[in-house]
């Protein structure tokens, strides 16, 4: 039997909820993308590295796309109005073990703090134990990251006792830390 998580979801996929649309990327996002992640946050952040120009985001699309269609992630466009993009949400495989589901999020500086990362984490959360066949679903956080480590408390995440993850990236090392979404009965999501 295979542990792996099912990414086969169906295209385009388009989510609707606390105050948020998640939808697939465009090329017409291309400026948008360009505004979201050249930001030195996202760089410190994230694996997107700063300058980020739209030969990054041509780039950064077409690798989106590739996973998509191979199963491997699912990256969506956060906006509040169907069309502008003010952030991202990302669902993928997890790396660490192949029977959970991580999700990741981005959401650009002029965005920030309006409740969009959760609103977009919640209804992810929502969709994906549904629709993969993921034993849980996973935020992997670095250490000091206090804002992200917020959204994750307010969408019912709680910090585990998983070996911390360590990665090298961008010439430093970063020490994540694994956290689990809990259901409504305080046992993790998925199967």
């Amino acid at each position: 039997m295979d542990d792996r998580t099912s990414l086969a979801l169906p295209a385009p996929l388009r989510l609707v909820g606390f105050g948020i649309q998640l939808r697939e990327w465009t090329d017409e996002d291309v400026p948008d993308l360009v505004a979201l992640y050249d930001d030195p946050e996202i760089d410190r952040w994230t694996p997107v590295a700063s300058p980020f120009g739209t030969g990054d985001a041509r780039d950064y699309l077409a690798a989106a796309r590739t996973k998509r269609a191979d199963g491997h992630a699912v990256q969506l466009a956060i906006t509040t109005d169907g069309r502008t993009a003010l952030g991202e949400i990302l669902l993928f495989h997890s790396a660490v073990d192949g029977r959970d589901v991580e999700l990741a999020y981005g959401i650009g500086a002029a965005h920030r703090r309006r409740g969009l990362a959760a609103g977009a984490v919640r209804l992810m959360v929502d969709h994906a134990p549904r629709n993969t066949r993921a034993r849980r679903a996973v935020l992997r956080i670095e250490d000091g990251n206090t804002a992200s480590e917020g959204v994750a408390g307010a969408t019912g995440f709680v910090l585990t006792d998983d070996d911390p993850v360590v990665r090298t990236a961008k010439g430093r090392e970063v020490v994540l830390r694994t956290w689990c979404h809990l259901g409504d009965g305080g046992r993790p999501t998925g199967r």
